[in-house]
């Protein structure tokens, strides 16, 4: 995430905050979706960058412990040998992170990985809290 995509995020939620008079519901309800993909992008290149020493270190294998167990590290007669996650794993976890404030089908086992995905779920009930007074406020 570059500084410019940081500072379109931050103009976003100030937008909302603010009680834009232009603010429309299909206008507030783009913002909102805008900032949760945003959320979800940023989060699954912090997690796929960071888990097991980053992608460089676990196509080497040279990674570390996993910090995250995905279901097919568990389920190993259904997947093909040598399975390893690759980024679409990580946009997965951080999608259902976000949407569900909780973990799915893929577990943190590190206290970074704990930390990163409750910081992913609180910015993601804000939103969601945000989005919903606005438009709660809107029908006054």
């Amino acid at each position: 995430m570059t500084i410019d995509n940081l500072a379109a995020v931050v103009e976003m939620v100030r937008d909302i905050l603010n009680d834009s008079q232009h603010d429309t519901g299909e206008v507030l309800l783009a913002t909102g979706a805008a900032i949760w993909v945003t959320n979800v992008i940023a989060f699954s290149l912090w997690y796929w960058l960071l888990d097991r020493g980053g992608p460089a270190a676990r196509a080497a294998g040279a990674g570390s412990r996993p910090s995250f167990v995905f279901a097919e590290m568990q389920s190993g007669d259904l997947v093909a040998p040598g399975w390893a996650p690759q980024y679409g794993d990580y946009l997965h976890l951080a999608s259902t992170n976000a949407t569900a404030f909780s973990p799915t089908d893929c577990l943190p086992v590190t206290r970074w990985a704990k930390m990163l995905m409750m910081a992913q779920s609180a910015i993601s009930l804000v939103i969601a809290v945000m989005i919903i007074s606005r438009a709660v406020g809107a029908l006054n």
